[in-house]
């Protein structure tokens, strides 16, 4: 029976055959594709940052809008860039509508009342309520188009708020956008651990850093002696980003008084725990 050759053999058996061809270099590894789409010519965008849940219900796009508010109120040029096309929500917290303008430039988002700029499928309808009953590609295709086709403008920070799970959009931004980091939003729930791990694998496998995790519906405060009360029970956030080398960024309460301001399309003036959430972000980042 033959002898098994080892590695070391088998690579000097290559390169004797390589020289006996007359081959002096080793071929250079193929680059992966880019796919990454063209900002539009009359915008600048100095960080994109990425907002991702494993799962619905979980209060992502409230998460989305109050970093990008803490954003404004601390002096930088911010945008939200509304990726959940069957399920905007957005415009809505925000108090915007459409439509949104355009002219040979691209189209314009939409500035709330504290400045943030946004764009949503929401602002491009004539009827707000109309279901968008498109197919994948069709979706991704336009979020691709909220990034080459829209006005941004000079922006320090664009969020954008992609819809649960792994799906094409998420795919989509990670490919064709460049998302300097996600942050994982999630709530306190036995199944959290795998939610989470999705999520974080799928930015793993993109190559996409994941800046950190926020923990929604963490508890909520008696409104008559002010104790915390594990709405869902008790939360393994904290080791389940252990697990993952991750930081938690914050843990946001049950809040009633949140979900009132949202219906008005203020949450912007909501006063959130989310500025030592935005300092863990910026350190993330740096």
């Amino acid at each position: 029976m033959a002898k098994e050759k080892n590695q070391e053999e088998i690579d000097e058996e290559v390169e004797q055959f390589r020289k006996d061809l007359g081959i002096k270099e080793k071929p250079q590894k193929q680059a992966k594709p880019d796919f990454r789409e063209d900002l539009n010519k009359y915008s600048s965008i100095k960080h994109v940052i990425g907002v991702v849940s494993g799962k619905g219900g979980v209060g992502k796009s409230f998460v989305t809008g109050q970093m990008a508010a803490m954003m404004v109120r601390d002096g930088y040029k911010v945008g939200i860039l509304d990726a959940d096309i069957t399920g905007p929500s957005i415009p809505k917290m925000y108090g915007v509508h459409g439509p949104a303008y355009g002219d040979d430039k691209g189209s314009y988002p939409i500035e709330a009342f504290d400045g943030t700029k946004i764009m949503s499928i929401n602002l491009l309808l004539d009827d707000e309520e109309a279901p968008v009953i498109w197919r994948g590609p069709v979706i991704a295709n336009a979020v691709k188009q909220f990034w080459t086709d829209v006005v941004w403008g000079d922006l320090d920070y664009l969020f954008v708020d992609m819809p649960p799970g792994t799906g094409d959009v998420p795919l989509t931004v990670f490919q064709s956008l460049p998302v300097d980091g996600v942050v994982i939003v999630t709530s306190p729930q036995d199944l959290v651990s795998m939610i989470v791990k999705k999520a974080y694998n799928m930015a793993s496998m993109m190559n996409v850093p994941v800046l950190g995790i926020v923990e929604n519906y963490s508890y909520m405060k008696c409104p008559h002696c002010g104790e915390k009360i594990s709405v869902f029970g008790e939360s393994n956030i904290d080791k389940v980003a252990a697990g993952l080398g991750l930081p938690v960024l914050g843990k946001l309460p049950i809040d009633p008084s949140y979900a009132k301001k949202e219906d008005e399309g203020k949450s912007y003036e909501i006063v959130a725990p989310f500025e030592p959430i935005m300092e863990r972000i910026l350190t993330a980042l740096n």
